[in-house]
This record gives structure tokens, sequence and C-alpha cells, in this order.
């Protein structure tokens, strides 16, 4: 156990943010995958599932005020920021034991969207704790090839709980899989226990004041400067435009997958754990490849690059595919639909996210990243309530239309700009001369 050590590891540091990205995948995928496919195979309308989705997912919005507060009480005795990471596990893990009491998601909709919700609390509380440490521990050579294991981690644990708890709920009932989801947390927090930041860290907690060496920021700027500094941070020009353009790709990206996966349900009578399982399973596995190859692009190439190349595949691929939408009912054309899609946010994720990580000023750079995840994560809630009710006037066929347009139209402007950019040097050389 003396040799689990973040700062000296490379693959420790890999595997580590892997699990923990795990762990906050599980629960995404069984409550807004595999329990909305299921709301919606039940019969439940759009706009009941996108709400209940929305929900879910609002407490990682509120990453903006969590950010600053983890940067402000960071120092324990078991490691900078760790403290967060553990207290938040377990009570998250206690919130998944609540669902035990569910035997019924749709007869006990509140329940289980309560429990959902805490869970969620707790976990973007987890997740912003844990985005600080890796922007402290990774080194910046790292940032891409870190992203891909994060991300993949998520997806992983996405496809079990998407399909592995689907799976289990249709197969034995709704206890068992919220069981087996929180004997997974719990284990997981377990082994959370013994990894350590530093050397000197201690593994376990200790009350009372801390030891002068365990103050290594005792320097920690008030709260008050803290949001000040974010909000310069964040407002800044060229970090705006950048921003946007992520957050808005996003959106549509989420938008268009919700919309689908209700279209094959409730237009195509696909059964709800076959949407599941595909989205949990091939799906998941072919995306797991594809953004560790993509982790390491972006290391090689730059973000920046591999960001506008994704936007511009996929945007293609959006507007080709639902101009084709007579030939979704062809088995192998819709399942080919879901595959690829399934790979959309990841993909952006492996160029973004290293990308909003450069951004990042010292001394607040755990707030502003975990700042831009919450208006991230806000555009996929919104997305998905959006959506809920844009499906009352318009088909998904035509919604993929329209982010498809929008995506396309954001490269064509990241493009010009990137053009813009380069020249600019050039002509200042040109203008000495």
């Amino acid at each position: 156990m003396t040799h689990l050590v973040l700062r000296e590891s490379t693959g420790l540091r890999y595997f580590t943010f892997f699990y923990l990205y795990v762990m906050q995948g599980i629960p995404a995928g069984f409550g807004l995958t595999a329990i909305v496919n299921y709301l919606t195979g039940r019969g439940l309308d759009a706009t009941t599932v996108a709400s209940f989705s929305a929900a879910i997912g609002l407490p990682w919005t509120l990453q903006f005020v969590w950010g600053p507060l983890i940067d402000k009480y960071q120092e324990s005795v078991i490691g900078q920021r760790k403290q967060w990471v553990v207290l938040t596990q377990l009570v998250a893990a206690l919130a998944s034991l609540v669902l035990l009491l569910v035997r019924d998601p749709a007869a006990q909709l509140k329940l289980t969207m309560l429990a959902f919700v805490v869970h969620s609390v707790f976990a973007s509380i987890q997740d912003a704790s844990v985005d600080a440490i890796a922007i402290a521990v990774v080194p910046e050579a790292e940032r891409g090839r870190a992203n891909a294991f994060m991300r993949g981690g998520f997806l992983l644990g996405s496809a079990l709980g998407a399909a592995g708890l689907s799976w289990m709920l249709h197969r034995y009932g709704f206890f068992s899989a919220a069981l087996a989801q929180s004997v997974v947390l719990l284990a997981l927090t377990v082994l959370t226990f013994f990894i350590r930041l530093e050397r000197t860290d201690q593994l376990l907690p200790r009350f009372g004041s801390l030891p002068a060496t365990a103050r290594r920021n005792a320097d920690n700027p008030p709260v008050g400067w803290l949001f000040r500094e974010l909000y310069r941070a964040i407002t800044e020009p060229r970090t705006l435009r950048l921003f946007g353009v992520i957050a808005v790709t996003y959106l549509c990206f989420g938008a268009f997958g919700w919309a689908y996966s209700y279209h094959l349900i409730h237009e195509l009578h696909w059964a709800d754990s076959d949407v599941s399982i595909l989205q949990g399973s091939w799906g998941s596995a072919a995306t797991l490849c594809l953004i560790v190859a993509g982790g390491i692009l972006a290391d090689r190439i730059g973000a920046a690059r591999l960001q506008r190349r994704v936007m511009l595949v996929l945007g293609l691929f959006l507007l080709v595919f639902c101009s084709l939408s007579f030939l979704w009912h062809y088995e192998p054309v819709a399942t080919l639909g879901l595959l690829v899609w399934n790979m959309a946010d990841p993909s952006l994720s492996v160029a973004a996210l290293p990308l909003l990580m450069a951004l990042c000023r010292p001394r607040i750079e755990g707030s502003q990243f975990t700042t831009y995840m919450a208006l991230v994560n806000l555009c996929g809630v919104s997305g998905s309530l959006l959506t809920g009710w844009a499906l009352h006037i318009m088909s998904a066929p035509v919604l993929g239309l329209v982010c498809a347009v929008v995506v396309l139209g954001l490269w064509l402007l990241q493009r010009r700009e990137g053009r813009t950019t380069a020249a600019a040097p050039a002509e200042a050389v040109a203008a000495a001369q």
C-alpha cells in the first residue's frame, strides 16, 4: 500500500481516475439510460420522462458552487481534497441504498427520483473534487490520455449501469439491480482510502487541528476572491467563444441522443431493454477503444485540431443519417445509428476537456474547471428537458437535422477563427520587416 502514491506513478494516475469515473458512470447509466428507457417502455409520456431525466442531471449544474469551496477547504491529512472525495462517495453510496425501498420505479416515481437526485448531489461534489485533483497532479503532457481514461471509465460505468443493470432489472427485478449498484459503489469507496496523493499523506482521517506538515496551502484565498477571479476568468472573450462552441455542441449531441432513443421505443416499438443493452454493450466497447486512441491523438496533434475534426465528422453523420430517416425502420440501419451516436459525447469530451483544462488559471484551476463542467451539464439537462417538449411539435429526424446544421455552423465559425488566429502572427512579422 505504501507504493500507491499518485504523484509518483503514471500508471496509478490513469487507473485511479479511470475507476473514480466508473463510480460516476454506473448510476448515470442506470438512472439516465436503463430507468429512462424503462419508464418510456412503460408508456409514460415524453414530458414526464424528460423531467425525470432533467431532475437527475440538475445537481450536476451546481458544480460552480462546489469548486470554490473545495479549493478553499482543501487541506487534509489524508491528502488535499481527498476528504471531499471519500466523504461524498460514502454519502452517494448511502443514497443508492435508498433505492432498495423501491419495488416499481414507474409506480414509485417520486421516491425513485428523490434517491437519484440525492445521489447526484454528492456525486457531483465528488466529480468536482476528482477534477481538481486531476488538474493538480496530472502533468500537462499527460492530460489528453488522462482525460481519455476518465471518459473511458465513465463510459464503462455507464455501460455497466445501462446494459448490466437493465438486464438485472428485467430479469431479477429492480431491487437486485439497485443492490448490485450499491455494493459496487461501497467496494470502490473502500479502495479510495488506500490511494495517497503524496507519500506523506495518512490513510485515515483525524479530528482536531491539522499538524503543520499538512498545511501546504496556508495562503488559501477568501471565497469571495475565488468567485471574483472565477468570474473574470470565464468571461474573458476568447474563453467565452471557445466554451460557447463546446457547450452548444454538447447540447445538440445530447438532444438528438435522447430523442433518438425515445423514437426507437415509441415510434419503432423497440423493447426498452434492447435499447439499453445495445447502448451499454457493443456501443460502449467500440467507443472505449475510440476514446483511448483519441486521448493519444489529443496529446500528439493538439486538442483544438481534434475537436474541430470531431465536430465535422459527427455533424456530417447527423446530417446524412437524419436525411435518410425513411430507412430507420430497418433494424441494421437503426442499430448503426445508435452505435455511432453512442460515440458522440465521449469523442467530443476527449478533445474538449484538455482544451478547457488549458484555459484554467493558477490557484483557481479547480473552481474554473468545475464551473465549465457545471455549464456543460446544464446544457445536457436543458437538452433533455427541451427535447421532451420539442418532440410534441417535431419528429426526432427533424430535430436531428436542426442539430446537424447548428454543429456544422459552429465548425465553420471555429475554422474561420482558427485561420484568423494563425494569420495574425504572420501579418505581424511582415509588418516588422
